[in-house]
């Protein structure tokens, strides 16, 4: 970036300073104050903003993005480094889930967002204009929430564009996680799939399960945000090699279709989610009221990548979101060098 000072709202940090404090937002019936981190290195290089908080009930991301906003120092970055921990404040704080109290709406679902919308529309929008469009490369990272369990993996959207495709699968692979599910298109209400279509090197991040705030998986996301940073030339390599990834693509997501209380039937243990076919019984929802059971099927093949492990359910709740290892010569899965996959996301059921 030309620009010496790095500004966001009232923020201002001049070249070679960190700033840290609260922007407010105007979402119509009322405000809210976003907390963001501007650090503005000594040298030039990208400006690269991460967010986390998109969705409550989340916990790890929050504490890494926090943690990394402590940690950075303008001296040791090359360029400029937005961090804001908790980009959705009514969700966090007050309803610790995928969607705002103020409005039921779920904010990954309306970016780029309508400044004249409803309030989760208008702080879409506001986090677009003001964080994510002036981004070189964007980072939004989540977890499993707290009734979710999850395989950790990154993800990202397909342009059509050569090199911004390539800058983001080599992103993707530099935070040391080794599953990377692809997009076809960079379509739908995402923030990284709307960044992406607006031509920044885009990636979401998921690490840890049931809004884990452990102290281990806490610790493996800030490293896997510093192997990005310097991935990038914000900060100086460390001579590390990038690790093999394996690339998946979504076969197909899961709903709820009645109500009741929720019985998985496969393993919800970490790393030992795992592989299913079409037509395997998913699990089963039980109506707590006469004990009649509604089973529900696998659609497609695939491994689960995350999956519902809260009791209580409704019509519309995900319960489960299945991938299928990629490779562009033999349809199988496979190791691969960073970049060198595409694949479909018609299912792309992700938050």
């Amino acid at each position: 970036m030309d620009d010496t000072t790095l500004h966001v709202g009232t923020l201002r940090a001049e070249r070679g300073t960190k700033t840290r404090g609260t922007v407010r937002a105007d979402l119509g019936t009322l405000t809210v104050d976003i907390p963001v981190t501007l650090v503005n290195g000594t040298r030039p290089g990208p400006r690269v903003v991460i967010t986390a908080g998109v969705h409550g009930g989340e916990f790890t991301p929050v504490d890494a993005a926090a943690r990394l906003s402590a940690l950075l120092e303008p001296g040791e970055v090359s360029g400029q480094v937005i961090i804001c921990p908790v980009a959705n404040p009514p969700a966090v704080y007050q309803g610790r889930l995928n969607v705002s109290p103020l409005d039921g709406v779920n904010i990954n679902r309306v970016f780029p967002g309508d400044p004249s919308g409803g309030p989760t529309e208008r702080l879409a929008a506001w986090l677009f204009a003001h964080l994510i469009d002036g981004a070189d490369v964007y980072v939004d990272l989540h977890c499993g929430g707290i009734d979710q369990v999850l395989r950790d993996f990154v993800g990202y959207r397909l342009t059509g564009d050569p090199d911004l495709d390539k800058a983001t699968a080599e992103l993707a692979a530099s935070f040391g996680i080794e599953d990377v599910i692809l997009g076809l298109k960079p379509d739908g209400g995402n923030s990284h799939a709307a960044a992406a279509r607006r031509g920044i090197c885009a990636v979401l991040v998921e690490v840890g399960a049931l809004g884990q705030r452990d102290a281990a998986t806490t610790r493996r996301r800030v490293e896997g945000l510093y192997r990005a940073l310097r991935h990038l030339g914000v900060l100086d390599p460390d001579g590390s090699a990038p690790a093999p990834i394996r690339e998946w693509v979504w076969s197909a997501g899961v709903t709820a279709e009645a109500t009741g209380l929720w019985y998985p039937e496969f393993s919800l243990d970490g790393d030992v989610i795992g592989e299913v076919a079409e037509g395997d019984v998913l699990g089963r929802i039980v109506d707590p009221a006469d004990g009649r059971e509604h089973t529900v099927h696998v659609p497609a093949d695939g491994r689960i990548f995350y999956a519902m492990h809260g009791l209580t359910v409704a019509p519309g709740a995900e319960l489960a979101a299945l991938a299928v290892p990629w490779d562009p010569d033999t349809a199988t899965g496979t190791f691969r060098t960073p970049g060198a996959g595409v694949g479909s996301d018609e299912a792309n059921p992700r938050p």
